[in-house]
């Protein structure tokens, strides 16, 4: 998604709602740690291939390997985090694992930071990238949504669930921050490479000259929120799930708050290399069943972000 065209999705409003079951869950699977370094831990188990109904859609390589590695940024609650164990934890890891057991393999999560995913899935080093990742159109064809030049083949997207993007302040602080025009002026943190990013960026070229944005970008959604929560900017912006169980759990509901409504409501999307078309399908296929099969609203509900959730899986549905 560029952000050259803001508009607000009031279907998405209800979606409030969604919080106080996000915190039913943040009470006992608060995040405890927020590294980047490389981790093979996974705990999407699955049933071997033998007893997996959709096996036979997988490429050959990826059955007889077992695993599908799956680069991610887990440091993204509720999407995918370590809880106090250490244990990988979330929506995406959920259903990996359900998708898993569908297909005879595990999903092996993977943690790298949120803007280097795609180069890692050009690379090999994963088979793909899940990571509430939008699916927008410059990522299908490997654009640079800041320079609008070519910088990749782009990838494929399986589309699993749907977000808006949100503003949220310090408690108590909001400045009469409701809007994005209201940032002009203002310090805001966010997460390196994120659909937040380009909102900020498009709305810091509207405002009023000495007036502009200041954008302190991030590895990692973690490391905004702490510059927030020690003072050093006047707003932080992420995805409405993300912040949404930032406001419900940091410091027990006494940290943030969101102002205004979200915006940019888009998909989120399994990211797969364009030449890829079987696994990508073989994801398309193992989605589609949970869906039917009813594994899939278990899950968003556990989570409490029913009103994201999609009927089937899509490829390329971003615009």
């Amino acid at each position: 998604m560029t952000a050259s065209t803001i508009r607000r999705s009031t279907a998405i409003r209800s979606r409030i709602a969604a919080v106080g079951a996000i915190a039913v869950a943040g009470t006992l699977l608060l995040t405890g740690c927020g590294d980047q370094t490389k981790s093979k831990s996974n705990e999407s188990g699955s049933s071997s291939s033998g007893s997996a109904p959709l096996a036979d859609k997988l490429p050959q390589s990826v059955r007889d390997a077992g695993v599908i590695k799956v680069g991610s940024d887990i440091a993204y609650a509720p999407v995918e985090f370590k809880d106090n164990s250490g244990k990988t934890v979330g929506i995406d890891p959920d259903l990996a694992d359900a998708m898993g057991k569908q297909l005879g393999v595990k999903f092996e999560f993977q943690n790298g930071t949120f803007d280097t995913l795609i180069t890692g899935l050009r690379s090999k080093r994963y088979d793909i990238a899940m990571s509430a990742m939008t699916d927008t159109k410059d990522r299908q064809e490997g654009v640079d949504s800041t320079t609008g030049k070519k910088v990749g083949e782009g990838v494929d997207f399986v589309d699993y669930f749907t977000a808006g993007v949100s503003i949220y302040t310090a408690k108590g602080k909001t400045q009469n921050i409701k809007t994005w025009s209201d940032l002009c002026g203002k310090k805001l943190v966010l997460q390196r490479g994120t659909v937040s990013e380009d909102l900020a960026k498009s709305e810091a070229k509207k405002c009023p000259s000495g007036k502009t944005i200041s954008i302190q970008a991030f590895d990692n959604d973690q490391q905004a929120q702490t510059r927030l929560r020690a003072g050093g900017a006047d707003a932080g912006s992420s995805d409405f799930p993300v912040a949404a169980y930032a406001v419900k759990t940091s410091g027990g509901g006494k940290d943030f708050q969101i102002v205004g409504e979200q915006v940019e409501a888009a998909p989120y999307g399994i990211a797969v290399a364009k030449s890829n078309t079987q696994l990508r399908d073989a994801l398309q296929a193992a989605l589609d069943a949970i869906i039917k099969n009813g594994e899939y609203d278990k899950i968003i509900a556990k989570w409490g972000v029913e009103d994201g959730s999609v009927k089937a899986a899509q490829i390329n549905g971003g615009k």
